[in-house]
């Protein structure tokens, strides 16, 4: 039986127009050697240093329809707590979210199952191998050391086709409410051409099945975890979506409750050990804050208790995290004195 979402999804209201409008500058405390305001002529400086870095990297090329994605687009955005909204470059332009849909698929299961009945089918470690890894799942008996590596992932979209009677609509639902945003959508050329291209995916989930960590229809499930990947968004609406996981679980701009405030921290928490694949560990030193990565090339990192940042630059590096991206995190920390750390 469905329990009813914390998040109510009854009448969605058009974009917030705030969410297009540059704010003035947010005082973010003195600290030695460091800015004391975030402002849009800060952030398109931080763009403009990094941008040379553009052409290092490539665009993901093992799914076609993502291959055709320009590597020239770089865009950041920034919201706040208070509901402050800053952005620069390209922070409107749509792209494929790909894995950071693997937090949102996490707090819906949140939503709908108890803790031990999530975290006896997934685990909570890095694990240090690449994203689509079957040698790690094999030695461990179907089981994946976590919610955003692929293998996790499935396990959790796994859940969500036994629990929820449209999974599809429900995850569309609640990013367009937190978003602000009613015409969100999956891009199903992405969808179908993830699906054309699933072979490793399909052994993935096939493998866990055989160790009885699987329990739907292969091919269905693959189906709505490619959907969630191919949610399009803007960095701006990626920001205000994930803002929640800034503010202990509560949206702040629509003063509801996502996820409790312990599960808020659960969720920060796997960001940092195992937000940006086997490279976590070098994010962690050269960015310090909980984040997650797609292969469209966007990053959302959160700033507990101020806000959420979401960049993108479809180049990536060797472990599939922007490269641009990143450097633009860790000039932007390192200008305003931002760190978990």
């Amino acid at each position: 039986m469905e329990r009813p979402p914390l998040i109510d999804v009854s009448g969605l209201t058009p974009v917030a127009a705030l969410c297009y409008t540059r704010s003035p500058n947010l005082d973010v405390g003195k600290e030695p050697g460091v800015a004391t305001v975030i402002n849009n002529a800060m952030l398109d400086a931080i763009l403009a240093e990094i941008r040379p870095l553009i052409g290092r990297g490539k665009v993901a090329d093992y799914i076609p329809a993502l291959a055709s994605v320009s590597g020239n687009k770089l865009g950041i955005a920034i919201c706040t707590v208070d509901g402050q909204h800053y952005f620069a470059g390209d922070a409107h332009e749509r792209f494929s979210i790909q894995s950071i849909s693997k937090v949102l698929s996490l707090v819906v299961a949140m939503n709908h199952y108890q803790e031990e009945e999530i975290w006896q089918r997934v685990g909570k470690d890095p694990s240090g191998q690449p994203f689509n890894s079957l040698l790690q799942l094999e030695i461990e008996q179907g089981k994946p050391r976590n919610p955003f590596i692929n293998a996790g992932a499935l396990v959790v979209c796994d859940m969500l086709q036994s629990r929820l009677s449209a999974p599809r609509q429900r995850m569309l639902e609640i990013v367009r409410r937190l978003s602000g945003v009613a015409d969100i959508a999956y891009d199903p050329l992405v969808a179908r051409s993830e699906f054309e291209h699933s072979a490793r995916n399909a052994a993935i989930a096939w493998l866990m099945k055989s160790f009885g960590n699987f329990h739907n229809d292969v091919a269905t499930v693959l189906q709505n975890y490619f959907h969630y990947c191919s949610l399009e968004m803007s960095c701006v609406e990626l920001a205000r979506t994930f803002l929640f996981l800034a503010d202990r679980g509560m949206a702040p701009h629509l003063n509801t409750p996502v996820i409790a405030p312990i599960q808020s921290r659960q969720v920060n928490a796997l960001m940092m050990t195992s937000g940006m694949y086997q490279n976590a560990g070098e994010f962690a030193w050269r960015v310090g804050l909980p984040a997650k990565s797609g292969v469209g090339g966007g990053i959302v990192a959160i700033v507990p208790q101020e806000m959420a940042i979401a960049v993108w630059s479809p180049e990536l590096d060797q472990a599939g995290n922007s490269l641009a991206g990143i450097a633009v995190l860790e000039k932007l920390t390192q200008k305003v004195g931002r760190s978990v750390f």
